[in-house]
């Protein structure tokens, strides 16, 4: 097991976001949380992440009950997490070494050389070998979401959280996003976590599928299962997506 989120419920105001969720995000798997814009997918993910506590409910991560654990616990689970955020979120300020570089100087003691070891490998797995000291202006959409990749796997994590991957990006660049997220997934034998309305990601890559709808789990299964849901308001999502996606 990887993370188990457990009836977590969360209110801004009066207004309640999170109406009790539970889930489980399987280790080795890419598990996808989809849903409308409000629905509280994003409040989702910034609850198991550690940056919205619930007003009620357990994250697990590996058994361990992340807000009901002391400060270095805590520490040591954010230390295995890597993320990708929205934008990717690069420091435009810094080289693409020196963005990579950052999770290494506030969570290891490596010398500078080993460092820089650790920043040359994944770029080079991302594929941009050879960019580090370009800044984040000088490179497309898609070579920022593969800096971002980078950046979010210097520390080998156990955990991976990714939000909306393939915004502002062309359908051939968003494949290649997805496939990157899917192998490295494989590969470091992590629990990722992707939000996302995109489709095309969902039937590529989502192992384990969550349907969050006005802030509760509405459907849960397989994208072989997602074919056919036996949900109205999933079906319904399903459709508007594929609808907006023509269009573009």
């Amino acid at each position: 097991m990887g993370i188990e989120i457990k009836d977590i419920r969360k209110k801004f105001g009066e207004k309640e976001i999170l109406k009790g969720i539970s889930f489980t995000f399987e280790t080795g798997e890419v598990s996808m949380i989809i849903g409308a814009s409000g629905s509280g997918k994003s409040v989702t993910l910034k609850t198991i992440v550690g940056l919205l506590p619930p007003d009620s409910g357990s994250v697990l991560f590996e058994d361990v009950d992340f807000y009901k654990a002391d400060y270095a616990t805590q520490r040591e689970i954010r230390k295995k997490i890597g993320m990708l955020f929205q934008g990717s979120a690069l420091f435009d300020s810094m080289t693409v070494e020196q963005n990579i570089m950052f999770p290494l100087d506030m969570f290891t003691n490596q010398t500078f050389k080993e460092k820089l070891r650790r920043v040359d490998e994944v770029l080079e797995r991302v594929n941009m070998k050879g960019v580090n000291s370009k800044f984040p202006s000088e490179l497309s959409g898609g070579m920022k979401k593969r800096v971002g990749i980078a950046r979010a796997i210097a520390l080998t994590p156990k955990y991976l959280f990714v939000d909306e991957p393939n915004s502002g990006l062309d359908p051939l660049t968003s494949s290649l996003v997805d496939k990157l997220i899917q192998e490295i997934t494989v590969e470091y034998n992590m629990t990722t976590i992707v939000v996302s309305h995109d489709m095309n990601s969902v039937m590529n890559i989502g192992d384990n599928i969550l349907f969050v709808y006005e802030g509760r789990k509405d459907w849960e299964g397989s994208k072989k299962e997602i074919l056919h849901p036996n949900n109205p308001r999933l079906e319904e999502f399903i459709f508007v997506s594929d609808l907006i996606r023509r269009d573009l």
